[in-house]
């Protein structure tokens, strides 16, 4: 009949149009897969090193803390005499050539204070108060460390908790610390594998730990010098620095070398 012969030409010519339209389309190609980095696997005949290197230098820096304690029937009391006391210490240091933003306040306590029971059921009785101000000193001359402490001593400071010496740019050591350790690792490679008799590959593998510098503290004990000696100053004599550096190496065994 003529209605279905026109029904199947006209679906055979949609399908034939939208089989060219597909074939048309251009082929969008699929991204590059990234190669995987290469890893050492513990089946790889390897030698693993480490070494440490340290340097020692002489400190450039230091750190005072310094401390004034007040005692008095109440809280503010004590504050007050405290705050007077250590105005006068902070004056003393900044006259003496501190910079005002090298001084800075560390810690400040207030706490009471009891009188010991006379028998032990007795409930203790209420002393007083004590107040505590601790402020840090950053000192760049080294030389002027006993001075300044005689300094702050003579204008109230009654307690030193702390004498530190560092670094003011450890990073310029940190390099030669590091390769001190690389050298010893290499070191350590070449004995193992000389014993081993193997032959020393390509490195596969290096990763480093750098210790962080510290200040360090002031281990020695010196004695104060009085207020009323002009002429005494406290010796200090600063301890050299240890920069540290630790570095780990993974050798390849070259194949057909040992067991």
């Amino acid at each position: 009949m003529p209605v279905v012969r026109t029904a199947s030409l006209l679906a055979l010519l949609m399908s034939g149009t939208l089989t060219s339209m597909a074939q048309a389309q251009p082929r969008v190609p699929s991204p590059p897969v990234p190669s995987p980095a290469p890893q050492v696997s513990p089946l790889d005949r390897t030698i693993r090193v480490e070494g440490t290197g340290e340097v020692k230098v002489a400190p450039d820096e230091a750190f005072i803390d310094l401390a004034v304690e007040t005692q008095a029937p109440t809280a503010k009391a004590a504050a007050e005499e405290n705050a007077k006391k250590m105005d006068k210490v902070v004056a003393a240091l900044v006259q003496a050539g501190i910079p005002r933003k090298e001084i800075e306040t560390r810690n400040f306590a207030v706490y009471p204070e009891y009188q010991p029971p006379v028998r032990p059921d007795d409930a203790p009785k209420l002393k007083g108060y004590r107040v505590s101000n601790q402020v840090e000193v950053h000192v760049r001359e080294l030389s002027r460390v006993g001075t300044l402490l005689d300094t702050a001593l003579g204008a109230g400071a009654n307690r030193v908790d702390s004498l530190r010496f560092g670094l003011s740019k450890p990073e310029t050591v940190q390099g030669e610390a590091l390769r001190n350790a690389v050298e010893r690792a290499k070191q350590s490679a070449q004995v193992l594998a000389s014993a081993l008799g193997v032959k020393l590959g390509p490195v596969l593998d290096a990763s480093t730990v750098t210790e962080p510098q510290r200040p360090m503290p002031f281990a020695a004990r010196f004695e104060m010098a009085r207020a009323s000696s002009a002429d005494v100053t406290t010796p200090i004599q600063p301890e050299e620095q240890t920069v540290s550096a630790r570095v780990t190496l993974v050798y390849a065994i070259e194949s057909g070398q040992g067991r």
